[in-house]
């Protein structure tokens, strides 16, 4: 899914380069240095080009972080909303675990970009609007998390909230040390979490 405030019109690349390469490594320097700590002229420097030829390819760093974060975000925005649409007579349950499998689907498939994702703080416009939608997908994983809870398939004896959180804080935590090529792919990956975090919630029958 695209956002059409921050994609803008295509620019055409110059040659060796497209605004799809110096996105990729604009969130790899983002992520080494810190977004607030790099400048348009270490991008530059990056990618063997002038700041003129940067700007050829995107308005602004600005406009780098909004398509990393769109990125990371329409991933997750998918997956909830598949998760809260009621279909074939689903559980809550089965929802929230497919939600949670997926969520690790989508971090292992956008790696870099959800990486910035949890590493912004609000401190520019673009920012704040990416940490509104995190909060709008919070509360819509904690109302599935309820949903489950009063249907009797998870334990009461947790908070819904803090179950919610506990859940997607195991998922987040998985950018700090998977790497993409390593010796646990992704679908293995995201049935390990499934099944460490529901094994531990669901109500024994």
């Amino acid at each position: 899914m695209a956002t059409g405030s921050t994609q803008g019109t295509p620019r055409r690349g110059r040659p060796g380069y497209d605004q799809e390469t110096v996105l990729r490594r604009a969130i790899e320097v983002f992520n080494r240095q810190g977004y607030d700590a790099t400048s348009v002229g270490d991008l530059a420097r990056e990618l063997g080009l002038t700041k003129s030829a940067i700007y050829h390819h995107v308005p602004s760093k600005e406009h780098l972080l909004a398509l990393a974060l769109d990125e990371a975000l329409d991933g997750l925005e998918a997956v909830i909303d598949e998760a809260t649409q009621v279909q074939d007579g689903g559980s809550a349950y089965e929802r929230l675990r497919t939600a949670v499998r997926q969520s690790v689907e989508v971090l292992v498939a956008h790696l870099p970009a959800v990486t910035l994702l949890l590493r912004v703080h609000g401190n520019s416009e673009v920012e704040l609007r990416a940490l509104a939608r995190r909060r709008a997908i919070d509360e819509r994983l904690a109302s599935l998390v309820q949903q489950a809870v009063d249907e009797g398939a998870l334990r009461s004896d947790i908070p819904p909230d803090l179950i919610s959180r506990l859940l997607f804080g195991a998922v987040n935590s998985l950018v700090e040390w998977y790497r993409p090529g390593g010796p646990v792919d992704a679908e293995v990956l995201a049935d390990a979490v499934a099944a460490l975090a529901f094994d531990g919630l669901a109500v024994r029958r």
